[in-house]
């Protein structure tokens, strides 16, 4: 005689039996206006030119990257973050490029308005390390170390030129103390309070990001471990997430994305702004690396990334899949 109760009674394989029931009781869902799409533009170039660290992503012309914000609104995501890569005979010791308001990325900003206006969140990255002739992310003094508070004040400036130029939202990237006060100060001075900071509170010093120095022609000799935070700490993460919100961040992100996923739910448990990650050059390009050797399903391999991202906790990705992804949802 059979025995039945040997077997069990609870089987939450039931709810995973057809695409219908899974896609029911997903827990997580993405949505295309969960993206944002990092985005570079190249000075002084007719056409895009193709970076080869990351297969498929390139550096812009002025018009390639219209067009590419022309897609992105119709794919339906949130913003587009712009990275402006100067000519190299005009980076300087302290960065003018960044503060010149015709320099790429203020012009690119002005190009990006214009095409799409308010379709788009038009995004800004608040650094020097585009700019400077040195490739850190701060001005260096007299002892070649990256002097924090001489910073702060080009940050302030590039704040304001990035505003005029018609930015919804800056995003200060150089994790240098004090950066988010400032550069809120300087925003309200010149009456651009509707202008948000999404605050890059928890950037580590990563491996990952070596594909991103050749999408922005870094000039950087050494590392950036002096400000950067290091990957071994996370309650500093925690430390420096108060200190933002404390100055007045609109939104906070941790990068990179996939290393940091227990730092990324710490800091979304933590609070009740946006949190946003990146998922940076490093994390695209070792996807797209494996799928092209065949070892990878890539689509799979996509959207599991950006699903255990936003099941971590962030609201929005910066993920250079952005555009692709969002159609991709579409089409399910």
């Amino acid at each position: 005689m059979t025995t039945y109760g040997s077997f069990p009674g609870t089987r939450p394989r039931r709810l995973r039996t057809t695409p219908a029931m899974r896609r029911m009781v997903a827990e997580t869902r993405l949505h295309p206006a969960d993206f944002i799409l990092p985005a570079f533009v190249r000075e002084g170039v007719s056409e895009p030119v193709p970076i080869a660290a990351m297969p498929g992503v390139v550096q812009h012309t002025r018009d390639s990257l219209k067009k590419a914000a022309v897609e992105a609104v119709e794919a339906g995501i949130s913003g587009i973050m712009l990275f402006g890569v100067p000519e190299e005979e005009k980076k300087d010791a302290l960065g003018t490029p960044g503060t010149d308001p015709d320099g790429i990325l203020q012009v690119a900003i002005r190009d990006v308005r214009a095409e799409v206006g308010d379709d788009l969140l038009v995004m800004s990255d608040l650094c020097l390390d585009e700019t400077v002739d040195h490739g850190h992310c701060g001005v260096l003094d007299a002892q070649g170390r990256v002097d924090n508070d001489a910073t702060l004040e080009r940050y302030a400036e590039m704040a304001q030129v990035q505003a005029d130029a018609g930015a919804h939202v800056v995003g200060p990237s150089g994790m240098m103390d004090g950066q988010i006060g400032v550069i809120r100060d300087a925003l309200d001075q010149i009456g651009r309070e509707d202008v948000a900071v999404l605050a890059y509170t928890a950037k580590y010093a990563s491996a990952f990001y070596g594909p991103f120095r050749e999408a922005v022609a870094s000039s950087l000799k050494g590392d950036r471990k002096t400000y950067q935070q290091d990957p071994a700490n996370a309650r500093e993460s925690l430390r420096e997430l108060a200190l933002d919100l404390e100055e007045g961040a609109d939104m906070v992100m941790v990068k990179p994305a996939g290393p940091y996923l227990d730092i990324l739910a710490r800091v979304a448990e933590a609070v009740d702004v946006p949190v946003a990650a990146y998922q940076i050059s490093g994390e695209y390009s070792m996807v797209e690396a494996a799928a092209e050797k065949g070892w990878i399903d890539r689509d799979r391999a996509i959207f599991e990334t950006l699903t255990g991202i936003k099941r971590a906790g962030a609201r929005n990705i910066l993920t250079y899949w952005a555009t692709e992804a969002a159609r991709k949802l579409g089409d399910r």
